[in-house]
């Protein structure tokens, strides 16, 4: 069933600029605000990922690293497309960078999706397809209590809306050559369901 949007067009902009000039987690940002977000009420599959990383925090473009070229790769789709808001809106967990902790990132302030996810997600009525990216994305939107192994691992059980990823990062290359029946048997899959809503 799709969500029905709640505003205007008009007021979905309006959003989408208050989320932009947000200043909610600020005092908790050791690189300061700077809110990424990338979403059209036109668009056909959500990325609901973690949070921004330090190369994004730079640049201002959701993952425009190694992690988005893994993504891009496992999607079958171009840089052209993956940017494109008409078709993916890229709405992470925490809409800042959170800043580096001892095993990577830190987790995405609480904070930013309880202020400004549902409100966003009413406005995305055209959404076919919801990846949810890394453990605490899966944790919103799979609601459930699994681990993030075993909700990749039993991916078929979420539908045809919603499948749960490993993040793209480099860091878990470990996990990836441990699971090789990810790239065999979700991977041609996931490329198939992109390729039929674009």
């Amino acid at each position: 069933m799709k969500n029905k949007p709640l505003q205007s067009t008009s007021g979905f902009a309006s959003l989408i600029k208050q989320v932009q000039v947000c200043r909610l987690c600020e005092a908790n940002l050791p690189d300061g605000v700077k809110p990424i977000i990338q979403a059209s009420t036109e668009a056909r599959i959500l990325i609901a990922g973690q949070a921004p990383g330090v190369v994004a925090n730079q640049s201002g473009i959701a993952f425009d690293d190694l992690s988005g070229d893994r993504l891009r790769q496992w999607l079958g789709v171009s840089k052209q497309q993956f940017y494109d808001s008409n078709l993916f809106a890229i709405l992470p967990m925490a809409f800042c960078y959170p800043g580096k902790g001892k095993s990577g990132d830190l987790a995405p302030p609480k904070a930013c999706a309880k202020q400004w996810r549902a409100q966003l997600l009413n406005h995305l009525p055209n959404i076919q397809l919801t990846l949810a990216i890394g453990q605490y994305a899966q944790h919103y939107h799979c609601m459930d209590n699994r681990s993030l192994t075993e909700r990749v691992r039993h991916w078929k059980d979420y539908g045809d809306r919603l499948i749960p990823l490993p993040h793209p990062s480099p860091r878990n290359n470990i996990w990836l050559k441990r699971h090789d029946w990810f790239e065999q048997q979700l991977l041609p899959e996931l490329q198939h369901r992109i390729e039929s809503i674009l």
